[in-house]
């Protein structure tokens, strides 16, 4: 399962069963203030989907530093380690949003409103995507 945590949303993709192509599924509301990070729902999409792991973006600065927002992400992703004891992955997102967007914009001309509703989603698909990429299919009963 693929993550773009942000403070208000979590985008999520999910992958097919040999992890050859990733698909965005939802977006879950979130508040990190009130320390409401939608775990019941993560909860029920590990479940349906019988997820084995987690990829989460790693929003590094583009002079490749962390800032805060990586920190958040480290921090979610300790506390889904802690709660389903599945392993967790980080993929650098840097520019996904953006390529999202773009992809957006440049194929389906979605109005900014209606891009709002499905970027993370995306997003959330092309972290998991270029994790994919980067290891190569999952045999699985290999």
């Amino acid at each position: 399962m693929g993550l773009d945590v942000g403070s208000k949303t979590v985008g999520v993709a999910v992958s097919d069963p040999l992890g050859w192509t990733a698909q965005g599924i939802e977006i879950i509301a979130i508040n990190e203030g009130n320390k409401e990070f939608g775990i019941e729902r993560v909860k029920k999409l590990v479940e349906k989907y019988e997820v084995t792991g987690f990829v989460l973006g790693l929003p590094k600065n583009m002079n490749n530093t962390s800032g805060p927002r990586v920190e958040a992400s480290r921090n979610y992703g300790a506390l889904l380690e802690e709660t389903f004891g599945l392993p967790v992955d980080y993929q650098d997102e840097r520019l996904t949003t953006v390529e999202a967007e773009r992809m957006l914009v440049e194929q389906a001309d979605t109005s900014r409103k209606k891009r709002k509703k499905v970027i993370d989603k995306l997003a959330a698909g092309l972290i998991l995507q270029n994790y994919l990429d980067s290891q190569g299919p999952l045999l699985k009963n290999s």
